[in-house]
């Protein structure tokens, strides 16, 4: 697409025009246009004219045409985050004959729950460090997983919740190598297109990724893009078919627009986060001169190791939030802050509150190790199995039967099916976890 030519926003000029010429509302929502926030005028339902998300040959065709030119694949529109996008992903994988998958062990809890949900077998990569959140694996233990033909398929979580960036183009030419698709959750990760060179994982070599719209763009919450590589024709052709498998048949017109309306903004947005990226260095540099232990090398994300300032995750959130400053996340360990050109001026008030903390004497005190327990039952046994909720502390040698963990971070310490033991008896006391699902049948 030549962005010197104004990109279209037909689902916008579509209901903005509905709204303006004052209809009789006769079909769903309720509210008919009328409500107590303010935004209900613009929201619809699929009336004619309006197109069909996942059967489009009209206004969200011609939107999603739009997206694709702007991220150079295949791009599929959802309202429902990535967390459609990666059921969508999971089950292509499985219509394409996967099953089995190697999975970096940061993946979403949402990964997790597809896999048990298709009977796919996940082989996990674990990080050189020692975090559930990172992403840090070791391509020579990728390769050595393809090469044993202990995977039909490799996924990836990247960016990771603390800011780091795997390296997809290696994985990439791995998987090649070995005739392997790759799959990525990209989701904190939709603005890497916009860079000065692309780190969007298609442009990497991956054959589909899910993309977070929400998180990076100037998008309302909940706007994700299923990307396909387009030489990966049986996933472009099915696409749609698995989004639907998995989503609501009432999509968010709201989001729908957003997502319309971002693609008109990209080229000024781009622009914006490139001249955005110097002041975030700057303002990271200043940080670890003044004594600051800074995490991972994403750009929209400043990641603080807090205890090695003197501070728990969560006493660092509790004084900033004095202050209304809130973070995206926090932990024991890290504090996680998501930034964006859009409100620079937050970063500039964080950066000064932070500079005005106290440095104190380093808390010496390491997570627990990750734990790797063996596999009792397969994750789809253990997801129909019945099961009972106990205290995490008395779970020693039991089966894990649950992953509905927090977001963020929704990675679990024990995936469903693993044998829980010491390690991860650790792992549960120092995230503060009291109870979790077992399999009742304790002989298992």
């Amino acid at each position: 697409m030549d962005n010197r030519e104004r990109v279209t926003t037909p689902i916008c000029d579509f209901v903005r025009h509905y709204a303006e010429s004052n209809p009789a509302r006769l079909h769903m929502p309720g509210h008919k246009g009328n409500g107590i926030l303010g935004v209900e005028e613009l929201d619809i339902t699929e009336i004619d004219g309006a197109d069909s998300l996942f059967h489009a040959s009209g206004i969200i065709e011609e939107s999603e045409s739009n997206a694709s030119s702007i991220f150079g694949a295949r791009t599929f529109y959802s309202t429902e985050g990535s967390s459609l996008c990666i059921r969508a992903m999971v089950y292509l994988a499985r219509l394409k004959g996967v099953r089995r998958i190697v999975a970096t062990r940061n993946a979403h809890k949402t990964f997790i729950s597809a896999c048990a949900l298709m009977n796919i077998e996940v082989v996990w990569l674990y990080p050189r460090e020692n975090s559930l959140l990172s992403c840090d694996f070791d391509p020579n233990e990728l390769e050595y997983a393809l090469k044993r033909g202990n995977a039909d398929c490799v996924y990836i979580t990247s960016p990771d919740y603390l800011g780091s960036v795997a390296d997809i183009k290696t994985a990439s030419s791995i998987c090649k190598k070995y005739n392997r698709l790759l799959l990525v959750d990209n989701a904190h990760g939709a603005y890497l297109k916009l860079l000065p060179e692309s780190l969007h994982p298609i442009d990497l070599g991956a054959d589909i990724c899910c993309d977070s719209a929400h998180k990076t763009l100037p998008v309302l919450t909940g706007g994700a893009y299923l990307q396909v590589s387009k030489h990966n024709a049986f996933f472009v052709e099915n696409a749609k078919n698995a989004l639907s498998l998995f989503a609501s048949t009432s999509p968010s017109y709201l989001i729908l627009q957003s997502l319309d309306a971002a693609n008109a903004v990209m080229e000024s947005f781009k622009a914006s986060l490139l001249g955005f990226i110097p002041t975030v260095e700057e303002y990271k540099s200043r940080l670890a001169e003044s004594g600051y232990a800074l995490i991972g090398d994403e750009l929209l994300k400043l990641t603080i190791n807090t205890k090695k300032y003197g501070y728990f995750g969560h006493v660092f959130a509790k004084i900033l939030k004095e202050y209304s400053i809130i973070p995206e996340f926090y932990d024991n360990d890290h504090i996680v802050f998501m930034l964006s050109p859009t409100d620079e001026a937050s970063l500039r008030r964080l950066c000064d509150l932070l500079l005005s903390i106290e440095r104190r004497e380093s808390i010496d005190l390491s997570p627990p190790a990750i734990p790797r327990g063996a596999c009792a039952v397969s994750m789809h046994d253990a997801l129909y199995l019945e099961g009972e909720v106990i205290d995490a502390k008395d779970s020693l040698d039991r089966v894990f039967a649950s992953f509905n963990v927090a977001c963020p971070p929704a990675v679990p310490c024990v995936t469903l099916g693993e044998r829980i033991g010491i390690d991860a008896i650790k792992c549960f006391e120092y995230y503060g976890i009291e109870k979790i699902r077992v399999l009742k049948d304790k002989n298992i």
